[in-house]
């Protein structure tokens, strides 16, 4: 089927403002343009992409199902004009995919040494849960991402990086002192309100893992997006949080650490990249950072 690439392209810029005003307003052309030429598309097709109305537009179930395809071919295309223009300009960009926690806790240190070393290149971060982060690499929206590990949604095509071992841990305030000289079971804990992160992440993935193993049904107090979150609400007596270890710093000391009779696995922060995609040489000397665990 030979369809011109300009249609697939503003057919990309509907599908993602779901408005034919803002898509003709970022391909500098009519907004009568982007109608026609989304109905060639369609015509081409012969299925309709969206549904339209006065007030708003939507994709119909083809039209989502095409976005998917579209997308990550559109930021392939980016990448390479990004990645030529960087070449004659001289400096370069990397995209990095990244949780609050990891950005917060694990790169701030090296994103600043790489900013001092390469200040000509640009520095962009995405910030998403690990699951979602795994999504960003697969789209093409980032280059390079920073996942907790295991993660399920890392498939074969990525290559990982083993960069920092951690352990999780329970935090609580001294409402919950009675707990400080005692080390509890997992059926224990379930006695006490428990905050976590939400069942978006591989933190919830490997805590409700972990409980099921023990045939215990966990069912947390509060579950959030954010671990600051969970510190805070923790540090005001809410209940018990569940965090990565390296989250813990010196504005923790009115939190403790309660004591467990069940090890937890070690689990690791990894770099992941698309093995069958060409890395930017930026990112590369980003990655180059880090030296792998065994």
């Amino acid at each position: 089927m030979d369809i011109n690439y300009e249609l697939y392209k503003v057919f990309y810029y509907v599908a993602t403002t779901l408005s034919f005003s803002e898509a003709s307003k970022k391909l500098f052309i009519s907004q009568s343009a982007v109608s026609q030429s989304v109905k060639a598309l369609e015509k081409k097709l012969d299925q309709p992409l969206f549904i339209r109305s006065t007030k708003k537009v939507q994709l119909t179930p083809e039209g989502e199902i095409l976005l998917r395809h579209v997308e990550p071919a559109m930021n392939l295309i980016k990448r390479g004009e990004a990645q030529i223009a960087d070449s004659i300009a001289g400096g370069g960009q990397i995209r990095i995919g990244a949780s609050d926690t990891i950005c917060r806790y694990f790169l701030v240190p090296y994103l600043k040494r790489f900013h001092r070393e390469f200040p000509n290149v640009h520095i962009k971060v995405t910030n998403q849960t690990s699951i979602r982060c795994v999504d960003l690499l697969e789209n093409g929206q980032v280059d390079l991402i920073f996942t907790n590990y295991p993660n399920s949604y890392l498939s074969n095509m990525y290559t990982i990086k083993k960069i920092k071992r951690f352990h999780d841990v329970f935090v609580a305030n001294d409402s919950f002192s009675s707990l400080r000289s005692r080390n509890l079971s997992l059926a224990q804990l379930l006695e006490h309100p428990i905050l976590m992160l939400d069942k978006k992440s591989t933190t919830s993935e490997f805590l409700h893992s972990l409980f099921q193993q023990h045939q215990l049904d966990l069912v947390p107090e509060v579950e959030l997006s954010s671990n600051d979150l969970l510190l805070d609400l923790a540090k005001i007596g809410l209940g018990i949080a569940f965090v990565p270890d390296y989250c813990i710093n010196e504005s923790s000391d009115d939190l403790f650490i309660v004591g467990i009779k069940n090890t937890l696995p070690e689990r690791e922060i990894v770099a992941a990249y698309n093995t069958h995609i060409p890395i930017p040489k930026a990112t590369m000397e980003f990655l180059n950072y880090f030296k792998e665990i065994s």
